[in-house]
């Protein structure tokens, strides 16, 4: 099983049970991004108690509830959830589902071989390490759920994301970035840049791109809320870059 580094919102990643992907009898699943409503799922949907901490694991324990795997489990598990996410789910059959909410997701297809990360520039990346060439881009948006099949045929199905919270920073809960104009020591700005950087990462956004938006004056707030429309701050943080370089 391969162990994926994740931003630690809930559940100590040294507790290895907290860490994705999760292997059930019938399926596996790994998770990127930030979900707020799990405990309150747990209690809704009657999810049995676990040592797990990690807020995804609430869709693990649907999905088995559910005792199917297949679009119509899968969309109803993402529209109860609240939060910002990509799952992919791996059942007994090779087939590969992932399941879009609000966070950036890029997958290129090498004639049935396929690479997948949050943005096209980490899979360049890859590409240029591994020497792949003539990559067929698949496009997904929210809402999408693609079933990649063991013979490599994509097919569609969409689900209604849950809209109750737009950003998971208006849940107290999940504040993980907290900016204050007022506080002038390097050592805590320092800290709030460092903070800053690693929920960009988390989200497929490079240091470079943050730290080029600082220095032309935004707002950690402004760059926070630019992590949910990726494609904005790609375009942004490029245009700095060219202009700065």
């Amino acid at each position: 099983m391969t162990l994926w580094q994740r931003l630690a919102t809930q559940g100590k990643p040294a507790d290895n049970f907290n860490n994705h992907p999760w292997s059930t009898d019938s399926f596996a699943l790994a998770h990127n991004g930030v979900l707020w409503n799990d405990k309150e799922l747990r209690q809704t949907e009657n999810l049995p108690d676990t040592r797990i901490q990690t807020d995804s694991y609430v869709a693990v324990q649907m999905l088995e509830q559910a005792k199917a795997l297949d679009f119509t489990t899968i969309s109803a598990m993402a529209e109860k959830i609240q939060g910002s996410f990509v799952f992919t789910v791996l059942d007994r059959d090779d087939n590969l589902y992932f399941v879009r909410g609000d966070n950036p997701l890029a997958i290129f297809d090498f004639g049935g071989f396929y690479l997948y990360a949050s943005t096209e520039e980490i899979l360049r990346q890859a590409m240029r390490k591994l020497r792949l060439h003539h990559r067929e881009e698949i496009h997904t948006e929210e809402g999408d759920i693609l079933k990649i099949d063991q013979a490599g045929q994509c097919s569609f199905a969409h689900f209604n994301p849950n809209r109750s919270f737009e950003h998971f920073w208006r849940n107290p809960r999940f504040r993980m970035l907290s900016w204050f104009d007022e506080v002038d020591e390097p050592e805590v700005i320092d800290g709030q840049t460092d903070l800053l950087i690693q929920t960009a990462k988390s989200m497929g956004v490079s240091e470079d791109e943050v730290l080029a938006l600082i220095d032309l004056g935004y707002d950690p707030c402004e760059i926070e809320e630019l992590l949910y429309n990726p494609a904005l701050l790609h375009e942004a943080a490029a245009e700095l870059l060219y202009a700065y370089y």
